[in-house]
């Protein structure tokens, strides 16, 4: 273990608009050892979210900034290397946020075991993990989804709004999609089951294509993208609609704030409700979650897909492909070996 090394990706300046590979930097360190109540981690997969490009940007939010110079964290699945904590032994996979490193040691608050035979190790960064979770307490609880609804999908291939999908169909709903390539919106009605989708580079007037969509109206908007999809669903919204938003992906990377939906006004006749929600508030949801992710996909009710890149130096190039739309279902990066001992 000696004669190799630990690296890790660190933010070398913040980024204006899109980020570019010259705002991350690969530095090589030490691999850590163990202290008495400590174990060591080596990381096999990590996640790139969107949510990440908020972190470079140095404002107060809900979670604090990213610093210069500081190595990047993210959620991620390791193996224990190497324990002194009677809680681990070496061979536990656990989820931990230390990712964009390959080794990291910790006293282990921040890591949950978790079980390769339930579900796939990288599937508990997307699936099963807190894109799965935002999907679920998203619909469920903040768009109070009912059986047999209209439902609205934006960026409906992606890690969280595929599970969106998948769940409302399983709760009987009409469900509809919208994605930015041929082969997304390919899978999102093969696989996931989607009854419509709406190519909405191609598809010209996406206000029109929701309404042709929905004759009758949407009930539940997930909004992962906000923009154009946002204003399109308003105009198409039923009495007492929801709009539960998760993320405004179309704006991340914006210099100066965008105009704000034109047709807001539509929230008032309509009684449409819109709340935005962050996933941690739902971290109380997680065991009936499990329970209800794992009966769905041993019905045949869910599946996912994920777009993995290699090594722990393409990093960058992954986050900043998830803006680019390079990502169907989760973007993972592979930073070691699926078994590290």
């Amino acid at each position: 273990m000696t004669s190799q090394k630990n690296r890790e990706i660190r933010l070398k300046k913040r980024p204006h608009g899109m980020p570019s590979a010259a705002d991350f930097e690969l530095v090589e360190t030490p691999i850590p050892t163990a202290g008495q109540g400590q174990v060591l981690v080596r990381n096999i997969f990590m996640s790139v979210d969107p949510y990440m490009r908020g972190r470079m940007v140095d404002r107060e939010s809900y979670t604090p900034p990213f610093q210069i110079g500081e190595t990047l964290s993210g959620g991620a699945v390791g193996q224990v290397v190497e324990s002194k904590n009677d809680r681990f032994k070496k061979g536990d996979y656990v989820s931990n946020f230390a990712g964009w490193r390959e080794w990291f040691v910790t006293e282990g608050g921040d890591l949950q075991k978790v079980d390769p035979a339930v579900a796939p190790l990288s599937a508990y960064l997307g699936t099963f993990g807190m894109p799965g979770l935002t999907a679920y307490a998203g619909l469920l609880k903040v768009g109070e989804l009912k059986e047999g609804e209209r439902v609205f999908v934006s960026g409906a291939a992606g890690a969280v709004g595929a599970v969106v999908a998948q769940i409302a169909k399983a709760k009987g709903c009409y469900v509809v999609g919208s994605a930015g390539a041929t082969d997304k919106c390919d899978w999102l009605l093969k696989e996931a089951g989607v009854d419509k989708v709406i190519h909405y580079k191609s598809c010209g007037d996406l206000s029109k294509a929701v309404r042709d969509a929905f004759p009758q109206g949407i009930d539940v908007y997930f909004d992962n993208v906000g923009g154009e999809h946002l204003n399109a669903a308003l105009a198409n919204m039923r009495m007492n609609g929801r709009i539960p938003v998760c993320g405004m992906i179309a704006q991340y990377n914006a210099t100066e704030l965008p105009p704000g939906p034109s047709n807001i006004i539509n929230v008032i006749p309509m009684r449409i409700m819109i709340k935005g929600f962050i996933v941690s508030d739902w971290f109380n949801l997680m065991p009936e979650f499990i329970r209800d992710m794992s009966g769905w996909a041993k019905a045949g009710k869910l599946k996912w897909k994920e777009t993995v890149v290699d090594g722990i130096e393409n990093a960058p190039k992954a986050f900043i492909g998830l803006f680019h739309g390079e990502n169907t279902g989760k973007m993972l990066v592979r930073v070691g070996p699926d078994k590290a001992v």
